[in-house]
């Protein structure tokens, strides 16, 4: 299976936000992942629709929101006419969980759900069986802000989760993300992700050129 390196631009420098997204998308990166904040979620509050519909004309890179907000639903219509192409929610902000994910998918984006640390997966059976989970995002910290350490449990969660999809013959993606770098990125691999959202590690001192091929170099080793 494809590994897929998916830098958050959370990290990125919002002034030259164009920019960053095209020289990582010449240094090979498919997919950009989009943190989507709205400081009730979480207490951070980072962009919106706005932003994505302006940085798309620049980059042919797939568009991953992740959406940390308290109503998802209202941003479904607005984040398929910015260009978005996937997009996971949180397990504990969706009250109907089911009727979210179908919406995201009569938008014609990919539809996904992410869990915090503390959460369990089996209660996706039902989304899963319906053809509604197409990707699972691990938390690997907790959510709402950048820069934090991974939390060593989330590699037995990882493993536990592909086991389960294998088990089901489900065919979801797992993605990871929070605190990934260099010395853990082969960890979450073998784990059983291929899907890993990298931060503040990517644009480390802003090479993003070196970074990236830091990254793509662990792969191939």
């Amino acid at each position: 299976m494809e590994i897929i390196l998916s830098p958050s631009i959370l990290s990125a420098d919002f002034s030259c936000l164009a920019d960053d997204v095209q020289r990582l998308e010449k240094c090979g990166i498919k997919q950009i992942h989009l943190d989507i904040m709205d400081g009730h979620f979480v207490d951070n509050i980072t962009f919106g629709v706005g932003v994505i519909k302006s940085l798309r004309p620049h980059t042919k890179t797939v568009f991953d929101a992740h959406l940390m907000v308290t109503n998802p639903d209202s941003l479904t219509a607005g984040l398929a006419d910015a260009g978005v192409d996937s997009v996971t929610v949180h397990k504990e902000a969706c009250i109907h969980l089911y009727h979210t994910l179908e919406m995201i998918q009569k938008k014609g984006m990919h539809s996904g759900v992410v869990l915090n640390p503390a959460t369990g997966f089996k209660s996706l059976r039902y989304v899963a069986e319906d053809g509604l989970l197409e990707k699972v995002l691990v938390m690997s910290v907790e959510p709402g802000f950048g820069g934090q350490a991974y939390l060593p449990a989330s590699t037995e969660k990882i493993k536990e989760l592909a086991e389960w999809r294998a088990e089901n013959g489900y065919k979801f993606d797992i993605q990871v993300d929070g605190g990934i770098n260099l010395n853990n990125l082969q960890t979450v691999i073998q784990a059983g992700a291929n899907d890993v959202v990298i931060g503040s590690s990517m644009f480390k001192n802003r090479q993003l050129e070196k970074n990236v091929h830091d990254f793509y170099h662990i792969l191939e080793v």
